[in-house]
């Protein structure tokens, strides 16, 4: 078979830089700093950097892109690897690529190549090896225009309940019948500016570990809010499932490092998440983690706000001085952080099991804290006592708590291998 597409966005002599593309970026716009005013313009066509899954799925089954449009993408999982996406037909098709510890990339064992453009024309060549021709490289989408968040309803097809929150009920769906979603049917007696506010918050935060954004339908009611599908649910759920008790510690702590990076840059964005649990975290392939439900969020200037009584908190899971006074800060997002920690290394347990709500409040007030668990580490359970700090100022920020657990994490990697 000869090849489809045109490898004349990737010079041949540049074929051995290609092979990481972000770092062809940066020594190409050095070297022709007055050809390259765009960075962005350098990019190999078939680059598409930090999209997801999802994302990669919902731009290939959109027009102009057909049978055999392909891309490129950064893994979600394991860092400095890559992922081939590639549609067939109707349905798209992913690809790891690994790379070993020479430098070279690989989708089979035994068949490895210097670069990502050799790759790609291999495959190219050699399509029915993957079962899945590259005819293409994707299509971008055209840039947004205004109100290009709205989507017609007849778009999305509800398919399974997945649960109920605060705003309404949550749905796995279909985009236009092929792209998994996940759909919020927002409650008809919700006021129309905290539908707002949580739109808004959702359009502006864009990180890896975070939900996104996928678009909405707010012409008529009930409003939908659709975001990408994390396909094993929930991680309170998860962490009681047969696959999420067989995890080991390196696991557990892999976990608590996306949750802290998910919540260091809500941190940055002065964000407070006001819920933060295992419920509220989204499980996906490869154990890739992200947090979810920013129905609560509330952008700060100040750091701080209040909430008037009548609102419904996860008591449990609450800083003493937002369950007593309704003050909600950046610090008891951490204290939460804390109790996210007793239930990831406890798979799942509920906190402060046996006691009621108001007995939870009394005993943390007079100085209560949760015990360690034992399959917890003893210094996994100081962080957890940072993080219960009466004091808010002497809780740590998530930077720190990142860092700190990143440290450990890489620590017992190493001592594994």
């Amino acid at each position: 078979m000869s090849k489809q597409w045109d490898h004349s966005s990737c010079s041949p002599c540049l074929a051995q830089e290609v092979q990481d593309p972000l770092k062809w970026i940066q020594t190409h716009l050095c070297s022709n700093p007055l050809h390259h005013s765009d960075p962005s313009a350098l990019l190999p066509s078939w680059y598409f950097s930090k999209i997801s899954r999802n994302e990669a799925e919902q731009l290939l089954l959109s027009p102009p892109n057909q049978h055999g449009s392909f891309l490129v993408r950064d893994s979600e999982s394991s860092k400095g690897e890559y992922s081939l996406s590639v549609r067939n037909h109707t349905k798209v098709s992913h690809f790891r690529i690994c790379k070993s510890p020479r430098g070279s990339l690989y989708i089979q064992k035994g068949h490895p190549f210097p670069n990502m453009e050799e790759l790609l024309a291999f495959y190219t060549e050699h399509w029915k090896v993957i079962q899945s021709p590259l005819l293409q490289p994707c299509s971008p989408a055209t840039p947004p225009e205004r109100d290009s968040w709205e989507r017609p309803r007849w778009e999305f097809t509800l398919r399974r309940k997945l649960g109920e929150g605060y705003f309404g009920e949550v749905w796995e769906g279909l985009w236009r019948n092929t792209v998994p979603v996940a759909i919020k049917i927002i409650k008809a007696d919700m006021k129309a500016e905290d539908f707002n506010k949580e739109i808004q918050n959702l359009k502006r935060l864009r990180h890896e570990k975070l939900i996104q954004l996928h678009a909405v339908c707010s012409l008529e009611e009930p409003v939908y809010i659709i975001t990408e599908l994390m396909c094993k649910g929930n991680l309170h759920s998860y962490l009681n499932s047969p696959e999420g008790k067989s995890l080991g510690t390196s696991h557990l702590l892999n976990i608590a490092c996306q949750v802290a990076d998910g919540m260091r840059y809500l941190e940055e964005k002065h964000i407070v998440h006001r819920d933060l649990a295992a419920r509220n975290i989204l499980v996906g392939e490869e154990l890739t983690c992200k947090i979810a439900d920013f129905g609560l969020a509330r952008l700060l200037k100040d750091d701080i706000y209040s909430t008037s009584s009548s609102t419904k908190i996860p008591v449990k899971w609450t800083a003493p001085e937002a369950a007593n006074y309704r003050t909600y800060s950046l610090k008891s997002d951490v204290w939460s952080y804390g109790i996210l920690l007793y239930e990831v290394f406890t798979y799942g347990q509920i906190p402060y099991e046996g006691m009621t709500n108001q007995e939870t409040v009394r005993q943390i007030t007079r100085g209560y804290r949760l015990p360690r668990p034992s399959p917890c580490p003893p210094e996994i359970y100081s962080i957890m006592l940072e993080c219960w700090s009466g004091n808010t100022e002497e809780r740590p920020t998530f930077l720190a708590l990142r860092e700190k657990l990143g440290f450990i994490y890489r620590r017992l990697l190493s001592s594994l291998s």
